[in-house]
């Protein structure tokens, strides 16, 4: 019994500690506003606020659009609304390129990192600069379709159009929120209570998390309120708030109250239990086992208690799994270099939307391959904008068993810089959605690379002739089993001809918005009859797919689980009939804008098939 008062009195001195920094922090105003703050309170002194819209659209992760034209393209949210207050699909919105689960649910549909933290939910961003730095007191967010997807505000502090960027970058959570289920598709504008930051900006970003929604979400506009000079609170009572103590806010503050009472622990623990009491009695093994559910963070901190768990925190077996995406804002060459003797084993690394603006610089990136990357078999780079040729050329010579690569929506690598990815020849998965891949590296990566299963090369827009890659991909990617071609502009019905006869294994393809395909050239049924393993096609935008085509499906591609033929005037209720009586599995099905599927046939559909989601868009 009395070893347990040590630990109550650790106990103790830890939630004094957080209450006093509470305190501390509410008579200075830096408290969260919405959950720490009486209605009673009053900002002094009054300062004129100021209104502006996103001047900018400085970066994304993604669009339903396409590079070459405003359409449903994320370059919609900067200046003033072109919709609202009016609802339904409209071109001139901002709308990233999935919604809902159907994307983890088809055969492209990549594993998820174990160790993610649970608040961490992002999927997609966009980040946008305003004209003049302020202290931000409101966030209006203009949805005119299928709202309730942003999941987190953020703001930096550095000013985009600044000519002396700051030395340190901080980004700070204005507000956060797990994703939630909006009932309607409604247009709203959508205010949440943001919190107070002790610097001015004029960059924020927005994160969304669209897999609760029923459709695409649509954002108009972004609407940035606040004022010139920080505002000092002036409180009559402060309120603490138990559930207002997390380590999400005043982390730095949070992991020198940690520290301290690390000190304190290790007195009372070496004091009263010098052998680390039973818990280096456990095997190896399960200690390594009960870590292995902590997240990186976590991990770290415990590192600092005793030699025991630093040496159980430090073993390279703890990661051979690495996500870093959760924590980009908080990524730099000094984190890599912390984590590299960590890191010898690894063979999952995900570095997504880390390193920008100057945080990884391409010396430490290939530093940290160098000593790392002889195991790596999957490696994630989606929206790394520090990434260069010299980048791609470490990663070819330092990552010999690499299998997966994903280098979605980096736009900065220059084309010529693709070729050395011809250079890993146990490719399975690329990834190249967004970027500037040329049809000469993409030729050479297609002939040497041919144990390729799952290629994207959506709004690659640098490529001459998909027929060219699509011939070569019959040739050489016998193995192929998704492609992605979405908003490929010059594929023709002898490169669908020439990809269908070669790559028989495809389960997966979207050839949404390909306007140079046409149903009357019979490429569809060729596909159809030639590809008896699909189960998943986007025709979407194609308006001659017509009943032929449906009919070629439902008879040939039984195991079809989601088709997507937005915008068609040609299919009729009945031959949709047909294909949901004979793919059983059929779970999506896209027919917004089908001119003669109109909303009682797809009540009707609903009632006789009730376990396949069938969608109708509309316009008001």
């Amino acid at each position: 019994m009395p070893p347990a008062f040590p630990m109550l009195t650790v106990l103790s001195m830890f939630y004094y500690m957080c209450l006093r920094r509470r305190a501390r922090t509410a008579t200075r105003g830096e408290m969260n506003s919405r959950r720490a703050i009486e209605s009673n309170t009053r900002a002094l002194p009054i300062n004129v606020e100021i209104v502006q819209y996103a001047k900018e659209v400085l970066d994304f992760s993604s669009h339903y659009g396409s590079e070459n034209s405003m359409s449903y393209t994320m370059w919609n949210l900067a200046g003033i609304p072109n919709v609202y207050p009016s609802s339904g699909d409209f071109t001139q919105t901002a709308v990233f390129r999935t919604y809902g689960t159907w994307w983890d649910r088809c055969p492209s549909a990549r594993l998820p990192f174990t160790r993610t933290p649970s608040t961490f939910c992002s999927q997609d961003y966009v980040e946008l600069a305003f004209e003049e730095p302020v202290y931000p007191t409101a966030v209006h967010i203009l949805e005119t379709y299928h709202p309730g997807a942003v999941v987190r505000i953020l703001a930096c502090s550095a000013n985009p159009y600044s000519q002396n960027p700051p030395a340190e970058v901080r980004w700070e959570i204005l507000w956060s929120e797990a994703p939630t289920k909006v009932n309607g598709p409604q247009a709203r504008q959508f205010t949440p209570c943001i919190k107070q930051i002790n610097f001015p900006t004029n960059l924020i970003r927005l994160e969304v998390n669209s897999s609760l929604l029923d459709y695409y979400t649509e954002l108009d506009a972004v609407v940035l309120h606040g004022v010139k000079e920080r505002p000092v609170l002036s409180l009559k009572t402060s309120m603490i708030d138990m559930n207002d103590i997390d380590e999400d806010e005043d982390e730095e503050k949070f992991a020198c109250g940690m520290d301290n009472l690390n000190k304190q622990f290790s007195i009372v623990t070496l004091r009263e239990w010098p052998t680390n009491g039973y818990f280096d009695k456990l095997p190896y093994e399960l200690i390594q086992l009960i870590l292995s559910h902590l997240t990186v963070p976590d991990l770290c901190r415990l590192a600092q208690t005793c030699k025991l768990l630093y040496q159980h925190c430090c073993d390279p077996l703890q990661y051979i799994h690495l996500s870093l995406q959760p924590y980009w804002a908080r990524i730099n060459d000094t984190s890599l270099e912390y984590l590299q003797s960590r890191c010898t084993l690894i063979q999952w690394l995900n570095l997504s939307w880390t390193g920008n603006r100057g945080a990884i610089s391409v010396s430490g990136f290939s530093r940290f391959l160098k000593v790392c990357g002889s195991e790596l078999v999957r490696l994630e780079l989606s929206c790394g904008h520090f990434l260069n040729e010299t980048c791609l050329e470490v990663i070819t010579e330092m990552c010999p068993n690499l299998q997966e690569l994903n280098l979605s929506s980096c736009d900065k690598i220059p084309p010529q810089a693709f070729n050395h990815i011809a250079k890993v020849g146990r490719l399975k998965r690329l990834i190249l959605y967004r970027t500037k891949v040329e049809q000469t590296a993409l030729l050479s990566i297609l002939n040497f690379c041919s144990e390729l299963q799952h290629l994207s090369l959506g709004s690659c827009v640098m490529i001459e002739d998909y027929d060219l890659i699509a011939s070569m991909m019959g040739a050489k990617c016998k193995k192929l089993r998704s492609l992605d071609l979405w908003r490929c502009k010059n594929i023709t019905e002898s490169g669908i001809a020439e990809l269908a006869s070669g790559c028989q294994l495809l389960e997966e393809l979207d050839l949404g918005w390909c306007p140079t395909l046409q149903s009357s050239t019979g490429c569809f049924t060729n596909l159809a009859r030639k590809l008896p393993n699909l189960q998943k096609l986007f025709l979407t935008a194609n308006r001659s797919v017509c009943d032929t085509d449906i009919e070629e499906l439902a008879a040939n591609c039984t195991h079809l689980r989601q088709l997507d033929i937005l915008g068609t005037r040609m299919v009729s209720p009945a031959s949709l009939r047909k294909l949901l009586e004979s793919c059983k599995d059929l779970s999506l099905l896209d027919v917004s804008f089908c001119s003669q599927i109109d909303n009682r046939v797809v009540l009707e559909l609903n009632a006789n098939f009730p376990n396949v989601f069938i969608k109708k868009s509309f316009t008001q």
